[in-house]
């Protein structure tokens, strides 16, 4: 993890608006609730990372803006405004058509099952050139070379031939990516984009995203548990927990001065702040079972600083800054003073923060 990414003005241009978004599902014959009025802004340009352990709704929430829900699952309620139109709110595969790909792409984490192994790399990624640019032929076949090579792939020509299986992980992951930017999108939602890969790899790809990010004039969502790898790379982070976004600033907020108990949890289990010869921190307990109503602050069982208020009433959100604020009554003016733990003010001190 470098040095976390200096702090921006936020623009104030909205492209896409997420209101109390509820979304639920049906399973073996009951209803969850996977995402509980959730609300998000992302602005034209800028990188957001959205962070949280595994089945804390990252990626649910992200696919709602895409019709990617699984046929089990529903937008219960809410709204997302994209370019003055309701999209929570289409109903079939032709309304999301007129979005997926051509305005919202994604990347998914495993570049292995995203990709059709029958067809060569080429190919694929001429199918979106074609479908959403409207070129053809030879000019088609241009502009897959062209982007081929804007995400590293070296001697495209050559590669254009190949198939997924002649690559290697690093190098599908880059396919993905190229196949994502050629539809020509507004906003790319990249999930998970470098867990399968080593670090070193990793860093190059996230190295790419910005690049291509520059490039494209793209809107970045990146969809991570890991809080090291979009140290550099976020303007802006937002923490979820149990379907709700608990904490959101931008990264150097983030990272310098968390607010919620659970951002500090998830800093204080960086690797990087492990001491030789200590045991890494962990979180304890499970997340909360989602089949069930969630009373007050959904990480209290976890926390063990927690008011008596955390069980009882979901906390609101508090303001810190304009660009920052955090669900957590250790914000209200009436509760008692809770100093974050050791390893927040660590990592004040190791990466330089205020």
């Amino acid at each position: 993890m470098g040095a976390v990414k200096e702090k921006v003005n936020v623009k104030s241009d909205v492209v896409l608006s997420a209101e109390e978004i509820v979304i639920k599902f049906n399973l073996r014959g009951k209803n969850l609730t996977a995402i509980r009025g959730c609300s998000l802004e992302l602005h034209k340009g800028e990188s957001l990372a959205i962070v949280g352990e595994s089945g804390s709704g990252k990626s649910v929430f992200t696919k709602s803006f895409m019709g990617l829900l699984d046929s089990n699952g529903w937008i219960d309620s809410g709204s997302i405004i994209y370019k003055g139109n309701d999209i929570a709110s289409y109903k079939t595969e032709k309304d999301w058509l007129k979005i997926r790909g051509k305005e919202i792409a994604m990347v998914f984490q495993d570049p292995m099952t995203s990709l059709n192994p029958l067809k060569t790399i080429g190919k694929q990624v001429q199918e979106a050139v074609e479908l959403h640019q409207g070129f053809k032929g030879d000019e088609a076949k241009k502009l897959v070379l062209e982007i081929l090579n804007d995400v590293g792939i070296s001697e495209p020509e050559k590669r254009y031939k190949q198939y997924p299986h002649e690559f290697s992980g690093g190098m599908r992951q880059r396919v993905v990516i190229a196949i994502a930017v050629a539809c020509r999108p507004n906003i790319l939602i990249c999930d998970e984009p470098t867990t399968a890969l080593d670090v070193t790899i990793q860093a190059q790809i996230l190295q790419l995203l910005k690049n291509m990010q520059k490039k494209y004039d793209l809107t970045i969502i990146y969809i991570t548990h890991d809080l090291g790898v979009v140290a550099n790379v976020a303007d802006r982070i937002a923490v979820m927990y149990a379907g709700d976004i608990i904490e959101i600033g931008t990264s150097e907020e983030v990272f310098y001065n968390p607010q919620h108990p659970y951002t500090w949890a998830l800093l204080s289990s960086l690797p990087q702040l492990g001491v030789k010869g200590e045991d890494l921190y962990s979180i304890s307990g499970t997340p909360p079972n989602l089949f069930k109503e969630i009373k007050g602050d959904a990480f209290a069982p976890r926390n063990p600083r927690a008011l008596k208020i955390d069980f009882e009433i979901r906390p609101p959100y508090f303001e810190l800054s304009p660009t920052h604020k955090a669900r957590t009554w250790l914000l209200d003016p009436r509760s008692p003073k809770v100093e974050p733990p050791e390893a927040i003010k660590k990592i004040r001190q190791v990466w330089g923060g205020k």
